[in-house]
This record gives structure tokens, C-alpha cells and sequence, in this order.
């Protein structure tokens, strides 16, 4: 938390429930004695978790847990004053790999779509996605751009095949990517980098995170998935916090659109108490005026 700046923010909030969060992912075990059952609202268009032991179940109630846990536990909890609206994308398997399953870019815009209809201000995503074709990339940016339109920020896991370069994801300017940092304030090697990572993104921790297992438990997991949630619940706290600023001025504030056009293919690491001084500091300038 201290790595980040979010150690202050907790102290001040713990989210505002009408600040709701889109988790596109695997299914929440929403009977995790952590959560709390007005915390996580699940759209029709995904299911309950049916099987705890699957790769989609682990990784959707681990996001969640570090989002909307009970604070006081060893999961981050970082804003459990906030509302989760779960869209599984995730089929349910038997299989033992810790990787969640692709999902294919229709999918993914459909469940975007969802999200946003049902009034998200910020959705989550760390999809492993399917090449999409020409035309299935431009349905994505379709949803992207309704999400854009509709003033919900996406915030996007870099992926962890420690490559340079982008995806379909990534490339889209409304996106917020996120890379996975260690301890040492460095990228992870496996985390993937790239120009618009560095232009737009920003770095969260990544390394040996303990968060919430669908078995009721706790399990410990790493990767940029992982980092995005960090922002996610970073600027969940923001808004609930500013909860009359604009979408643009949360993103700035957020990924410090005023500073000098950045260059590098790595992106700074998240500052959420920066944010919330450079919020605090313009709202009181606006009430002045």
C-alpha cells in the first residue's frame, strides 16, 4: 500500500457504495465469509461460482478481495465501501492452471457494454483474449469508445508474457494499462511493456499478493491482473472521495495527464495520494472561484 500512496487514502475512506466497480473476470464465490453480500452485485449475463477449485473462480474472488473485502483481514481491501458489479467472462473448468481462460473479443464487448448500461464509473479487466479479427477488434473499440462516451474509465491488465509491444486492449487511448511492479520498485520481467503502457499507463504492486480463495480461504497470486486492481480500487477511492469531479479530471489526476509527455516504454508507478492532493487542490480552487 505504501508503495503506491494508498496507505493515506484508506485512512480517510473506505468507497461510497454508489461508486460501483465493473469486475469482468472469472465468478466471485460471494459467500467468501470476507465479503460482504451488498458489496458484489452479479449481471445476468454471468454465473455464480459452481466449481471453487477452477482457474476462473480463484481469479475472479481474488480481484474481488483485493477490491471489496472486509478491511481488518490479509486481503488488501481497498475499497469495501464500494460496489462490485461482477461480469463473468470465464467459463468454469476442472483444469489445475492458475491462468484463468481466454475470452474472445465479442465477449469481452458485450460483457464492456453490460457494465457500463448498468452504471459502472471504472470496470476492471485481466482477460487473456483470443486474436481477435479485423472485425472483432473494431467491435472492441466500439464497446471501449461507449464506455468512453459514457464517462466509465477501463482499466486493463498488460498481460504477463513479458513482451514488448500492445494489444487490442491496450492500444485503445481511453485504457489505462497497468503494468506489475515488485517490492523493489521495479517491473516484474514477466509483466508486458510497450509505448502505450508508457504513454498511458502506470505500475502497481504485482509481487506475492494475498487475497481472497473461493474456498473461504486465502491464497497468494502475482501479475499484472493483480496491479490493475490496485488502480482500480485506487481510483474507486478517488471518486468516492471527489465524487462530483469529471471522468477526465479523475485521469489525469490519476495517471498525471498534466505532467511532460512521457517517452519511455515503462510507466510510473501509481501515486494515489498524489492524486488525491492534485484533486483536492482543484476542487478547492473551483470553490473559490
Amino acid at each position: 500500500m505504501d508503495l503506491v500512496g494508498l496507505t493515506s487514502l484508506m485512512k480517510l475512506t473506505s468507497g461510497e457504495r454508489g461508486i460501483a466497480i465493473g469486475l469482468i473476470d472469472g465468478p466471485v464465490a460471494t459467500d467468501h465469509p470476507a465479503l460482504t453480500a451488498e458489496s458484489i452485485r452479479r449481471l445476468p449475463g454471468g454465473g455464480p461460482c459452481l466449481l471453487p477449485g477452477s482457474p476462473a473462480c480463484r481469479h475472479g474472488t481474488f480481484i474481488a478481495g483485493i477490491l471489496v473485502a472486509r478491511r481488518g483481514g490479509a486481503a488488501p481491501a481497498i475499497c469495501p465501501g464500494c460496489t462490485v458489479i461482477a461480469r463473468p467472462v470465464f467459463a468454469e473448468t476442472t483444469s489445475d492452471g492458475q491462468r484463468p481462460p481466454s475470452v474472445t473479443a465479442p465477449q469481452l464487448a458485450t460483457a464492456i457494454c453490460e457494465c457500463v448500461d448498468a452504471g459502472v464509473r471504472v470496470l476492471n479487466l485481466s482477460a487473456g483474449m483470443t486474436q481477435p479479427s479485423t472485425r472483432q477488434e473494431r467491435e472492441l473499440n466500439s464497446a471501449l469508445d461507449y464506455a468512453a462516451g459514457h464517462g466509465a474509465l477501463v482499466v486493463v491488465a498488460a498481460g504477463n508474457q513479458g513482451t514488448l509491444g500492445s494489444s487490442a486492449l491496450t492500444r485503445h487511448p481511453w485504457v489505462i494499462p497497468v503494468v506489475g511492479y515488485g517490492m523493489d520498485a521495479r517491473p516484474m520481467a514477466q509483466s508486458n511493456l510497450g509505448s502505450s503502457m508508457g504513454r498511458r499507463g502506470l505500475g502497481a504492486p504485482g509481487e506475492n499478493v494475498t487475497s481472497l480463495s473461493p474456498q473461504g480461504g486465502l491464497q497468494t497470486q502475482g501479475g499484472t491482473s493483480v496491479a490493475a486492481a490496485f488502480v482500480t480500487g485506487a481510483i474507486a477511492l478517488l471518486w468516492s472521495r471527489f465524487p462530483k469531479a469529471g471522468v477526465a479530471e479523475i485521469k489525469r489526476a490519476v495517471t498525471g495527464g498534466h505532467g511532460p509527455r512521457r517517452t519511455s516504454v515503462v510507466p510510473p508507478l501509481l501515486d494515489a495520494w498524489g492524486a488525491h492532493q492534485t484533486l483536492s487542490a482543484t476542487q478547492s480552487a473551483r470553490a473559490t472561484q
